[in-house]
């Protein structure tokens, strides 16, 4: 939001008026809620900038899973269906690689396209299942260079989704999400390891890097039992919840 930063939402919702097939067929903000906001302060400050990474480019390890790799990406906003599995990989193939390596080649196939993979254990992945299952909204801070960009998050497993907190609050649950994550079970009994592969709709309003930093964090405040707490009191006790919070528990200033 510029060198103004970004100001503490309350959000005030009803998640009885969330479209309970809101995720069937595919991956769209659709349904209705009802929400609003109460500004309760201004922030700026500075946050040291993500550093950039280098896109791995191996073609072999690709093969080695029969990954149905094409060079575009994913730009423009459509109803977005969730991809299989095996329209990406080859399972079968996939079942004879370790869990390291599944998980390694899995990471280094998506950087720098648009797409975001990543994995997690099975133990973690159902615990943000079940976390989520109850505290299905969230807010995080994103800094861009001169001010914070505030990302509202929700939650219906498996699936994620994240959009800008100000076209939220100017759709509502009409605003197309910027990125979009889907996890895929299928070899969490044979590895131990669920796969995530996060699409990033709008790559004018979100880079790889980003994302891959908002997945993380957005995880993290699922899997942590301190951070929880504040996802907790954002769905539970909203009128509790402080945005500063959040910003302190990234060591993020406040100014």
């Amino acid at each position: 939001m510029g060198v103004k930063g970004v100001r503490s939402i309350i959000i005030i919702y009803d998640a009885a008026f969330i479209n309970k097939s809101l995720f069937k067929d595919g991956v769209v903000l659709h349904g209705n809620s009802v929400w609003q906001c109460l500004v309760t302060s201004s922030l700026r400050g500075g946050l040291q900038k993500l550093q950039k990474q280098s896109i791995p480019g191996d073609s072999l390890k690709w093969g080695s899973l029969g990954f149905c790799r094409t060079s575009k990406f994913a730009t423009g906003f459509t109803p977005l269906q969730l991809k299989p599995l095996d329209s990406i990989i080859d399972i079968e193939r996939a079942k004879t690689q370790s869990a390291e390596d599944l998980a390694s080649i899995w990471d280094d196939y998506h950087l720098g396209r648009g797409h975001i993979g990543t994995s997690m254990k099975a133990k973690l992945y159902h615990l943000l299942e079940h976390r989520a299952a109850t505290c299905r909204y969230f807010v995080i801070p994103l800094w861009r260079g001169s001010g914070y960009t505030t990302m509202f998050a929700q939650v219906q497993m498996p699936h994620m989704l994240f959009t800008g907190l100000e076209d939220y609050k100017a759709r509502g649950t009409q605003a197309a999400p910027y990125f979009t994550v889907s996890y895929h079970t299928e070899f969490a009994e044979s590895h131990d390891l669920v796969l995530a592969r996060g699409d990033i709709v709008f790559t004018s309003k979100l880079s790889d890097i980003e994302a891959k930093w908002l997945l993380e964090t957005m995880q993290s405040f699922y899997l942590n039992d301190v951070r929880y707490k504040l996802v907790e009191r954002f769905n539970r006790e909203t009128r509790e919840f402080e945005f500063e919070d959040v910003l302190r528990m990234l060591d993020m200033p406040i100014l």
